[in-house]
Formats: structure tokens, sequence, C-alpha cells
């Protein structure tokens, strides 16, 4: 089925992570993309860090973060850039602009993120 192969953005289901902060995703049975919009910003400082088995690319579509990344100095990532954290990477970024969206591909799948009965 067609269906199968293609999700239009504005046909997707969206998950509200947090006030301002809206996620959808398509997937196959071991990769994942997930579309993050950020609404909140510009924040005034970092968000709490996080770290995860995943391992996980992002492509930076819109918007302006600062990214830390381990025990690194944070790095300012504008709409054009990309980043990879490996297994277990604690990390975090903090919004400089209104809105941010980040596409992001993981794997293995972020079970959690996986919404049953579309």
């Amino acid at each position: 089925m067609l269906a199968d192969y293609f999700q239009k953005y504005e046909d997707a289901a969206v998950t509200k992570v947090a006030e301002g902060i809206e996620r959808r995703i398509i997937h196959t049975d071991h990769l994942m993309l997930v579309v993050v919009d950020f609404y909140d910003g510009p924040t005034t400082s970092a968000d709490p860090f996080h770290q995860h088995v995943h391992e996980q690319v992002s492509f930076m579509a819109e918007g302006e973060v600062l990214l830390w990344a381990g025990d690194e100095e944070p790095v300012h990532l504008k709409a054009g850039d990309m980043f990879a954290m490996k297994s277990d990477v604690p990390h975090t970024i903090q919004r400089l602009t209104k809105h941010v969206r980040i596409i992001d591909c993981f794997t293995p799948l972020r079970e959690e993120f996986i919404i049953i009965d579309r």
C-alpha cells in the first residue's frame, strides 16, 4: 500500500511533548525519523541533559540552538547544520530562536515515541 511509504507533514499524527513542543514520526522496522518543532523559544537556559541507548543523527531544519554533548563546550548550530550522538552520551539544547525544527533519526526505534492505533 502506497500509504506505507510516505507521510505528509500536515497529516502526520502530532504528539504534544510539552507546552510549545510537538513531535511527528515515521518509521520502518529498524529506523525512525522524528520531526520536532519547538515553538517555545528563545529559552533562557538549556533543557535538562538526557541520554538514551539509541544512536541519533539530527538535521537543523529551522532556527538556532546551543548544543551540549558529553563534557564538550556548547556549539552554536543553525539551519542546515547537523549533529550525531552515540549511544548513552548525555546531551541537551537551548533554543535561541522563537521556532526551532530539528529532524532526528534514531536506531534502534524509540519505541516510546510510537503512537498506537494511528
